[in-house]
């Protein structure tokens, strides 16, 4: 993990974290069926999801941004699928990702939304691993060049 956490920006205190945020629930469920315990991303989805939101609609305000129709237009431009998906490409977490068998078949680890959906776990496992301002600061990074100022 610490080459991928190098590429993320961020050291992860609880490693299972990472992990978690990487499994596809693909995954999980067959290695619960071989009775090993596993958690998979999709809670960490909808956090890091959240997380997204909060920080872009703060950074929005911040840079300018004056009226509830604008903030919520530029988020849903910066939140949007291909520009998750982009930057998992960019930060290179496709062949970290813990897909099933069929995922892997489909080479499911460079789509689109596996990416989005991979991206946003991290940033929730980010926000429980190292609290609000560590997630902001990766978000801000991340997507800090995309917004006017």
């Amino acid at each position: 993990m610490n080459q991928l956490e190098e590429k993320i920006g961020y050291r992860f205190s609880d490693n299972s974290l990472l992990a978690r945020a990487l499994t596809r629930k693909a995954y999980a469920n067959e290695q619960r069926q071989r009775n090993a315990p596993c958690e998979d991303q999709e809670v960490f989805c909808t956090l890091g999801d959240a997380v997204l939101k909060t920080v872009l609609i703060d950074l929005l305000i911040k840079s300018g941004a004056c009226t509830p129709d604008l903030v919520t237009q530029r988020k849903k431009e910066l939140e949007r699928e291909e520009n998750l998906a982009s930057l998992g490409k960019f930060i290179g977490i496709g062949a970290s990702i813990r897909l099933g068998k069929g995922e892997v078949r489909q080479n499911a680890g460079e789509q689109p939304y596996v990416l989005a959906e991979t991206m946003e776990a991290i940033i929730g496992a980010i926000f429980l691993d190292g609290g609000y301002c560590c997630a902001e600061n990766r978000v801000r990074e991340w997507f800090g060049t995309l917004i006017p100022r």
